[in-house]
């Protein structure tokens, strides 16, 4: 069955995920299922807790700072499946920003597997592109373009 509520336990958990990811707590890991797997664009798969950590050393030194605006979030549950839609905002550490709907960074869909109440894993699709720097391959060009 497919649900879209976000009062159910999984759908908690996500939104945990964002809330930690965002501050940057280091109990995100307590969230984390010890066969953890993570899949984000340009890093491919990592595995077990550490993964996510790996994942986010990648942005050291190039990103300050990441918002999720995950109560405007769809929700999609399916099972031990979560996917979460939305949107993010941020800071590079060059001063930079980006903001869904005013830049072409921001957009992106997690899917989560939860089993045993944690999350087992997490696969991120985004263009990690955040700040349009790839300009080559805006391939219908950026005017009058909304993001």
């Amino acid at each position: 069955m497919t649900t879209t509520s976000t009062d159910s336990p999984n759908v908690k958990l996500a939104k945990e995920y964002f809330v930690r990811a965002d501050a940057q707590r280091p109990d995100l890991l307590e969230l984390f299922h010890p066969e953890f797997e993570m899949y984000f664009p340009k890093l491919g798969f990592a595995h077990g807790p550490g993964a996510f950590m790996e994942m986010a050393s990648g942005f050291a030194g190039e990103m300050a700072s990441i918002n999720h605006d995950f109560e405007n979030y769809l929700f999609i549950e399916n099972g031990s499946h979560v996917v979460a839609e939305g949107t993010s905002s941020g800071a590079m550490t060059d001063g930079r920003t980006w903001k869904a709907g005013e830049t072409p960074g921001g957009r992106f869909c997690n899917v989560f597997q939860i089993k045993d109440g944690l999350i087992k894993s997490v696969h991120v699709y985004l263009d990690p592109d955040y700040v349009g720097d790839d300009e080559a391959r805006f391939r219908w060009g950026r005017e009058g373009r909304s993001w």
